[in-house]
């Protein structure tokens, strides 16, 4: 099951009552919690080859109306929205330099409806609490142990500090692992291995396409995988859309064996070095 959907379903012991009014305005939790996905995956923050750091303090303006609607639950609903994104990052393989918080603040710019995600990596202080009951250190949504300082400003290049994803998932380096080690990427189709060999494999119905899926749920230009550390597959406005590891999802980080489906053809993804 998806991490929206879960969010969905822990929601609806809280919409009942009174507190079902809070869902009735413009801005809909589950937007919300889509653009938190979104604003990890693209301000990910890559130290090594076990390790990308993503933001861990968000900041969510809403509208003057929509903030005096959810502001009253902004406690129970900041809650469920910092569990989604630890549940998120647990999939994609993310880790936090500070426990998860998430805010909600009013911009007087904003129309009702209109929402914006503003995010910060936050280092736990030396007098963070020890992890308590169901709360694992060193985890997802705690620093991770022996995880380097954050600097000030990026180093020139690599070998060095962090490689941070562009924001539009643009191709990211790969960070080098043991001398003379490649990481060889395929894709496995119907049983027929189709190997990425370059920065960019678009997927799709069109003869155009590098791979071309014979499927009517496919669209012309489907969707597009990108190499990197981690790789990425991002929905190229396809009709039908894309599902990554039971996740409906536009962009998403793909691990050895992900499974994608677009229309009704299942692509598995594989990646291993040498």
């Amino acid at each position: 099951m998806g991490v929206l959907k879960r969010f969905e379903q822990r929601l609806e012991g809280l919409v009942n009552g009174t507190f079902a009014k809070v869902f009735k305005s413009e801005v809909q939790p589950v937007e919300i919690a889509g653009a938190l996905q979104r604003e990890c995956d693209n301000n990910a923050t890559i130290w090594n080859r076990e390790r990308t750091v993503v933001p861990n303090d968000f900041i969510v303006e809403l509208s003057a109306p929509d903030y005096e609607r959810l502001s009253p639950y902004s406690g129970q609903l900041g809650d469920e929205l910092a569990g989604l994104v630890r549940d998120y990052a647990k999939q994609q393989r993310y880790t936090f330099m500070g426990p998860i918080k998430v805010h909600l603040e009013k911009a007087e710019d904003l129309d009702t409806g209109l929402y914006r995600v503003r995010s910060r990596t936050l280092a736990a202080s030396s007098s963070q609490p020890q992890a308590g009951p169901g709360q694992q250190q060193g985890g997802y949504g705690y620093p991770p142990v022996g995880a380097p300082p954050m600097p000030s400003s990026p180093p020139p290049g690599p070998p060095g500090g962090p490689q941070r994803r562009p924001a539009g998932g643009g191709h990211v380096a790969p960070v080098p692992g043991g001398a003379g080690q490649a990481v060889r990427r395929w894709i496995e189709i119907n049983g027929t291995r189709h190997q990425i060999s370059r920065p960019t494999l678009v997927l799709g119905r069109s003869t155009e396409a590098d791979v071309r899926i014979d499927d009517p749920g496919v669209s012309r230009r489907h969707c597009e995988i990108r190499t990197g550390t981690p790789s990425t597959i991002q929905d190229l406005g396809s009709t039908n859309g894309i599902v990554v590891d039971g996740q409906h999802t536009t962009r998403a980080t793909l691990r050895d064996g992900s499974r994608i489906v677009v229309g009704s053809t299942t692509i598995i993804y594989r990646q291993a070095e040498g």
